[in-house]
């Protein structure tokens, strides 16, 4: 019952996660790269020291905490989370050129099998004492085998979509729609976005061991992961500012109630993920198979809910009933995977 509890959970976030792109639709008067450091602030900033906080006992510093742990594994964390931000960036980017199912799709499909590999096997080269390899079972391997497979049969339904569609069909559902473009920059974007749980794993023991609630454990790594996106984003978002003149976005006091509060609710609906994703952990501790895979396990909900979205956005009007068709095998392939590993560990046993 705890493992379902703790699917739901990584559930409920994988959704909040692929619905912040729908507050910012709502920002006025403002460029990407004003608008998307702002909620940066948030998503964050704010909200993963608030979550941080939830992790440190009575009479405890979360200062003290990153002040006492080892010195590499901070700075690890940090670098990763900067490796991460450049995901982010281009993350961003690929929604503008492909639309938010497609885009999501690819590089939320790269992100979770490289993002699951990446970290045992980076961890094993600096602490082989840790047999961090162990963690990647053949059922964890099969899951992630299973995730790319479902995400492979969606960029199909992608080109399908692409190849169909007359230039002004897809100007109509995505403005900026340019598939060589966009595969490019979601690619780019999964592969650096799976950095994220690299610096999970790297920081994964800065934290007050039993006297941090299981479920919160994993809450002070994630802030010092994307306080390390937030450096990268910063520094983009600023060029950026300077480049294009549009330091003035800031001064625009009229829109500023409007902008504020939509930036809060997608930065808000962003770090749903992450803060999921450790409470979901949390009831996931009787199963390793799952406990290592819960990366992947979000990021595959984030394909499949944001593909929801895409066909309420109405980004896939217009394909054919064969590309439609396609496009949710891809889904249900997604779904299976979050089970697929837990039933193999139960009936083969000896395989992990």
């Amino acid at each position: 019952m705890e493992i379902i509890i703790g699917l739901l959970i990584i559930a409920i976030g994988a959704f909040c996660q692929s619905s912040c792109y729908v507050p910012i639709n709502k920002i006025k008067d403002w460029s990407w790269e004003s608008y998307w450091i702002v909620q940066g602030v948030f998503a964050w900033l704010v909200l993963p020291f608030l979550g941080a906080l939830l992790a440190v006992p009575e009479g405890q510093s979360l200062f003290g905490l990153f002040a006492q742990a080892p010195s590499f594994n901070v700075w690890m964390t940090i670098l990763f989370g900067v490796l991460w931000g450049v995901g982010g960036l281009t993350f961003g980017l690929s929604m503008r050129y492909l639309g938010v199912a497609l885009g999501q799709s690819i590089a939320l499909g790269t992100c979770a099998g490289l993002g699951t590999i990446m970290g045992p096997v980076l961890l094993n080269i600096f602490f082989p004492e840790l047999n961090a390899l162990d963690s990647l079972t053949f059922a964890v391997i099969l899951g992630v085998v299973v995730t790319l497979l479902g995400i492979a049969i969606i960029g199909v339904a992608g080109g399908m979509k692409s190849a169909a569609l007359s230039e002004e069909e897809k100007k109509e559902a995505v403005k900026d729609f340019n598939f060589p473009k966009g595969l490019a920059i979601a690619l780019l974007a999964g592969f650096m976005s799976g950095c994220f749980n690299v610096g999970l794993e790297f920081g994964k023991d800065i934290n007050f061991g039993e006297l941090t609630n299981p479920m919160f454990r994993t809450l002070p790594a994630t802030l010092l992961v994307t306080f390390g996106g937030f450096i990268t984003n910063a520094i983009y978002c600023f060029y950026q500012n300077q480049v294009n003149g549009t330091w003035g976005d800031y001064k625009k006091t009229s829109v500023w109630g409007n902008n504020l509060l939509f930036c809060l609710l997608a930065g808000a609906l962003w770090y749903s993920q992450f803060f999921g994703l450790s409470l979901g952990k949390g009831f996931l501790t009787e199963s390793p198979t799952l406990t290592t895979l819960a990366f992947c396990i979000l990021m595959a909900l984030n394909v499949v809910f944001s593909n929801v979205w895409g066909i309420i956005l109405k980004e896939w009007k217009g394909c054919s009933s064969k590309t439609i068709a396609v496009l949710i095998c891809g889904i249900v392939v997604l779904v299976i995977s979050c089970f697929l590993p837990q039933v193999i560990s139960s009936l083969l046993p000896q395989l992990n």
